[in-house]
């Protein structure tokens, strides 16, 4: 229904454009220091553990299979790596380890939007899987209603709220999505800056080569996180003007 609306589009095509490039970016800035060793010789994992602890943070570290599938679990206190990071002697895999360990710090600080964000993982997690449905269902009531011209108008005016209604609920529903995703923006950054802070005072990164390369790494990483809000929030937009045309 929304691939074909020019005016979405408009609205949502620049931010999947940037998307794609913030994910083509990432992929190719990872694989670049990857093949950059460091000189401490640490694996992604023994640099995630290293950087959790001179943080205050106590972590269990898994290997995960998945390409960049690396995140914090912050109900078991778990740092799951990616095979390349993980076992990785490179830039690509301490930076990614470090940032990851970076949210085990939070975690440890007791950081608000961590905090925050971990406590809409459920919500955002029902809803962003079932608010295209509802909105939908609204819009093709809403559709029927103006169809049928020579209904009685009290069956049209109920047909017409509780269209409206459910197009309004999946509109509150991705609304907690995009903020879930703006949430996570701050989150993200600060991981990354608590992570470099960290592995320039313990040596792990012993060069400015290396710090910026671990920059670097982590610089791609955070546009994907930009373009996804920016998508997230152009979506809004367009969901609430196709809701005032209907």
């Amino acid at each position: 229904m929304f691939y074909f609306d020019p005016l979405y589009f408009l609205f949502v095509g620049p931010t999947f454009a940037l998307a794609l490039w913030a994910s083509w970016r990432v992929k190719s800035t990872f694989a670049r220091y990857a093949s950059v060793g460091v000189r401490s010789g640490m694996t992604g994992a023994e640099a995630a553990d290293a950087v959790a602890r001179a943080g205050g943070a106590m972590v269990t570290i898994e290997r995960q299979q998945g390409f960049l599938s690396d995140h914090y679990d912050p109900r078991t206190k778990t740092l799951r790596l990616s095979p390349d990071v993980h076992d990785g002697r490179s830039i690509s895999a301490i930076a990614v380890g470090a940032h990851e360990a970076g949210h085990a710090i939070q975690h440890a600080k007791n950081y608000a939007w961590l905090g925050f964000r971990t406590m809409m993982v459920p919500v955002c997690a029902f809803g962003s899987r079932m608010w295209v449905w509802i909105f939908m269902a609204g819009m093709i009531l809403q559709g029927s209603n103006a169809r049928r011209g020579g209904q009685l108008a009290s069956d049209a005016g109920s047909t017409w709220s509780f269209g409206e209604m459910l197009t309004s609920l999946g509109i509150l529903m991705f609304a907690a999505v995009v903020l879930f995703q703006i949430v996570t923006l701050p989150v993200e950054i600060d991981a990354s800056n608590r992570a470099k802070a960290v592995l320039g005072r313990t040596g792990i990164v012993t060069s400015e080569a290396e710090a910026q390369g671990v920059a670097k790494v982590l610089g791609a990483a955070a546009w994907t996180y930009v373009a996804a809000a920016l998508t997230a929030i152009a979506t809004l937009v367009y969901l609430l003007m196709r809701q005032r045309r209907n």
